[in-house]
């Protein structure tokens, strides 16, 4: 018991062995209790020696630290280089001219008699066409998404210390040291360099070469005249047109008499045809040094009353 309580309990016993009970004298209902009151507590025993420290804490896990940024995009590539010059050209044949008109009508044929139909024959079909060229290699897919980091868990905590012999409580173990993180792994590197330019177009190849002299078309005379007939007066403008399109072209204007024909061996008489060939040339628009004058064509093509214009390619 508490000294309070041992005091509250003397009050108490002093209180009743006043009071007056039944059948008792005054004189022993006066006298006092003899016990006295209750000492005071006794102080209280020294605090007990402290408990050893705890335990350090174990070492924390080291975790790897988050993966580097990704790095810049690479410079831009080189430009192409300029692409090789052009093949020369191919000499094709030029289209069929147009229909010439139509000669004067000969005289009505006897009829023939109806000759037997002949029997249908459906052609051959052709062969099957080439398979069409394989389609363009589509775009590589773009790059996936990075994943999570994943973080790894903290470590323990240290262990309390023990209680000491009914001393205080122990210390906290000190925590146990963090192990420094290491660097995430490098980011990946940047998206290639745009393309270069496209380097610039190679130098055309020259037009294709007319190594010899070819017809090409012909002026007609009238027996013994040397003046263009007017139904060629646009002869000579469409071979000026023609050779403006082909500035790599001439023309050889050939007046040679066919030695086997019906007209006199009249050499003035071509020389004046060639000539006069040559005028309308010259009018039309074709420069001087494009037209040669001589005998270019074949022999045994040449024709009374005709000079022939030839074209080659121009040395």
């Amino acid at each position: 018991m508490t000294r309070e309580l041992l005091i509250a309990a003397a009050a108490m016993v002093f209180i009743g062995g006043c009071s007056t009970q039944p059948g008792s004298s005054p004189q022993a209902a006066a006298r006092p209790s003899l016990m006295g009151p209750a000492g005071p507590d006794g102080p209280a025993g020294s605090v007990g020696a402290q408990g050893p420290t705890g335990a350090t804490g174990a070492a924390g896990y080291a975790i790897a630290g988050p993966q580097g940024a990704q790095g810049p995009s690479g410079a831009v590539g080189p430009q192409g280089q300029t692409g090789a010059t052009g093949p020369a050209g191919d000499v094709a044949v030029g289209p069929t001219g147009p229909q010439g008109a139509s000669g004067p009508q000969g005289a009505t044929g006897a009829a023939g008699q109806t000759g037997a139909q002949g029997a249908s024959l459906n052609g051959y079909a052709g062969p099957t066409g080439n398979a069409g060229p394989q389609g363009a290699q589509g775009d590589m897919g773009q790059t996936g998404a990075q994943g999570p980091t994943l973080v790894g868990p903290a470590g323990p905590s240290g262990r309390s210390g023990p209680s000491g012999d009914q001393g205080v409580q122990g210390a906290t173990g000190a925590q146990g040291s963090a192990t420094a993180g290491v660097a995430g792994s490098t980011g990946y590197s940047g998206p290639a360099g745009a393309q270069g330019a496209t380097g610039a177009n190679g130098n055309q190849g020259p037009a294709g070469i007319v190594a010899h002299w070819v017809a090409y078309r012909d002026f007609w005379f009238d027996y013994g005249k040397s003046d263009i007939r007017d139904s060629q007066n646009g002869t000579a403008v469409e071979i000026a047109a023609y050779l403006k399109d082909n500035p790599s072209l001439q023309v050889g204007i050939d007046g040679s008499m066919n030695m086997h024909g019906n007209d006199p061996h009249d050499q003035d008489l071509s020389d004046r045809r060639a000539g006069a060939v040559r005028r309308a040339l010259l009018q039309a628009g074709v420069p001087s040094d494009r037209i040669q004058m001589g005998a270019f064509g074949n022999e045994d093509q040449r024709r009374d009353r005709r000079v022939g214009v030839l074209i080659s390619t121009a040395s």
